[in-house]
C-alpha cells in the first residue's frame, strides 16, 4: 500500500514537472520588452540565489569541495553550464519571436538524437525497431526543411543541445539540484556583469518598466528551480520506463500553444513532417515497453529456475 502511495506520489510530481514545462511558453512573453539574453541572465543569476536557499535550507554542501578538487568534474560542469544555456537562451528567444512550435519539434525529437549519439560516441548498439525510428526522424526532418524553406535549425539547435547536456550530465552523476546550483554558479559573473553592463548603457528593464517587470524577472529563479525539484521527486518513486513516457506532455502541450492560442502557421508539409516524427516516437516507445517487459519476464523467471529441485539420477 505504501509502495502504491508513493508511486501515486511520484506520477503528480511528475505530472507537475512536465506540465510546467510544457506550459512555460506562456510565462516567457510576460518579459517582453526584455531580450532573450538578458531574461536568460536573470535566469542564471535569480536560479542560483533560489538553489543556494534549497541547499541552505537541506543542510547539502559536502558535494562543493569534492566539485572543486576534480579538475575534470569541474570542467565537464562548466561544459554543461555552456551547453544548457545555448539551449535556454535560443528557447525564449523561439517563443518570443513566433516559433513555438519550431522549438516543440526540437523537444519532440530530442530522445531520437540521444540515441543516435549513444551510437555514435557511446558505441552503442540499436534494436531494429530504434534503427527504424531514427531513420523516419531523418525522414521527417527533410520533409520540414522543404517545407520551411529551410532546414529547422531552431529544433535541430534545441535537440542537440538538450541531447549532449544530458550526455554530460550521465558523466558528471550528479544529483538534480547539486548540478543546477553548481552550472548557474558558473555562469553567475557573467550574468551578472552582463546585467550590470545594460544598467549602465541604460538598456536594462529590470528597474524601466516597473516593480511588476521587476518580480517577473527574479520570478525566472523559481520558474527554472520548481519543476526541476518536482523531477527529481518524480524519478525516485516512479519506474524510468513511465518517466520516459511522460516527458512527451511538455513538447504537446508546446506543440498545442503554439498552434491553438499563439496561432502560429501549420501547412500540409509540416503537419507531414511532425506526423513522422510522432510515428517515430511511438516505434520508439512500444520498443521501449516491450524490452522492458520482456526483461521483467526473464527476471521473474530466474528465481523459478535457480530454486526447481535437482532430478534424482536414474
Amino acid at each position: 500500500m505504501e509502495a502504491q502511495n508513493e508511486q501515486r506520489t511520484g506520477l503528480l510530481y511528475g505530472f507537475g514537472a512536465y506540465g510546467m514545462w510544457g506550459l512555460v511558453p506562456l510565462f516567457w512573453p510576460f518579459l517582453k520588452p526584455s531580450g532573450a539574453i538578458e531574461i536568460l541572465a536573470h535566469r542564471m543569476v535569480w536560479s542560483l540565489a533560489v538553489v543556494g536557499l534549497a541547499l541552505l535550507a537541506l543542510r547539502r554542501w559536502g558535494w562543493i569541495r569534492e566539485l572543486v578538487r576534480d579538475p575534470r568534474k569541474l570542467g565537464l560542469t562548466t561544459l554543461a553550464a555552456s551547453v544548457i544555456s545555448v539551449n535556454w537562451g535560443l528557447y525564449i528567444w523561439s517563443v518570443n519571436n513566433g516559433h513555438v512550435v519550431e522549438a516543440s519539434l526540437g523537444y519532440f525529437i530530442n530522445p531520437l538524437v540521444s540515441i543516435a549519439m549513444g551510437v555514435l560516441l557511446l558505441g552503442e548498439r540499436l534494436r531494429r525497431a530504434q534503427w527504424v525510428a531514427v531513420g523516419i526522424t531523418f525522414v521527417a526532418v527533410l520533409v520540414l526543411a522543404v517545407g520551411y524553406g529551410r532546414p529547422p535549425w531552431i529544433s535541430l539547435v534545441l535537440a542537440f543541445s538538450f541531447a549532449t547536456y544530458g550526455l554530460i550530465k550521465k558523466k558528471l552523476n550528479m544529483g538534480g539540484l547539486e548540478s543546477l546550483t553548481a552550472e548557474t554558479a558558473v555562469l553567475f559573473l557573467p550574468a551578472l556583469g552582463y546585467l550590470l553592463w545594460l544598467g549602465t548603457q541604460g538598456r536594462s528593464t529590470f528597474v524601466t518598466e516597473g516593480p511588476a517587470h521587476s518580480a517577473l524577472l527574479a520570478s525566472t529563479g523559481l520558474v527554472t528551480a520548481i519543476p526541476l525539484v518536482f523531477f527529481g521527486a518524480a524519478a525516485i518513486r516512479v519506474p524510468l520506463s513511465t518517466l520516459g513516457l511522460l516527458q512527451y506532455m511538455a513538447p504537446v502541450f508546446q506543440f498545442g500553444l503554439g498552434v491553438l492560442y499563439f496561432h502560429e502557421a501549420m501547412p500540409p508539409e509540416r503537419w507531414v513532417g511532425f506526423s513522422l516524427v510522432w510515428a517515430a516516437l511511438t516505434l520508439l516507445t512500444w520498443d521501449a515497453l516491450r524490452t522492458a517487459r520482456r526483461s521483467r519476464a526473464a527476471l521473474a523467471a530466474v528465481p523459478v529456475a535457480v530454486t526447481a529441485p535437482a532430478r534424482e539420477p536414474a
